[in-house]
């Protein structure tokens, strides 16, 4: 499918050009969208280790997701808007880049391993929220799955600035 057409669109809307030949704005959404990746990431991070068993070993699993995932939405929600601003600035560009659609692949692979873990493995949790509870080998593959998917993610959206290009892969 060709979405080049939906791209060139999208790039020439007046708030893309805006972006794109302002002298501050896409630096300061690009500064916007780093911090909320790694709100997002430090913060699952947190809940994965739990998961992992190697922090917050004293504290219920449910008591620190709950303490922590909302941190997650809102940074996650501020993620995505201002990734889609960067990307409407460049649409064009980044719709042809390899690593943009790695990227992407990557957050959804990130939210269907997220998905599983809530509809699958976490049904169990009153089985094994206790702190000293041995975590199911299903909620520690989960925990190691999504920290390698993050910062996975991470990687490929830190190159995509240093290849504006298609890649051969």
């Amino acid at each position: 499918m060709d979405f080049s057409p939906l791209f060139r669109w999208l790039e020439a809307l007046q708030l893309s050009q805006a972006i794109k030949f302002s002298a501050w704005m896409f630096p300061t959404i690009e500064s916007l969208h780093v911090i909320a990746i790694a709100l997002v990431f430090g913060v699952i991070a947190i809940v994965d280790l739990r998961l992992l068993g190697v922090a917050s070993r004293s504290r219920r699993f449910t008591e620190v997701a709950h303490d922590c995932l909302h941190w997650t939405w809102a940074a996650f929600v501020l993620a995505l808007l201002t990734g889609g601003l960067m990307f409407a600035s460049n649409a064009t560009t980044y719709g042809g880049n390899t690593l943009f659609w790695w990227k992407m692949g990557l957050l959804v692979l990130a939210g269907i391993n997220m998905f599983i873990f809530e509809l699958v493995t976490a049904r169990s949790v009153t089985n094994w929220d206790a702190p000293d509870a041995r975590v199911p080998a299903a909620a520690r593959i989960a925990g190691l799955l999504s920290l390698g998917l993050w910062l996975a993610v991470i990687a490929t959206g830190r190159w995509i600035g240093y290849t504006l290009y298609a890649l051969p892969f």
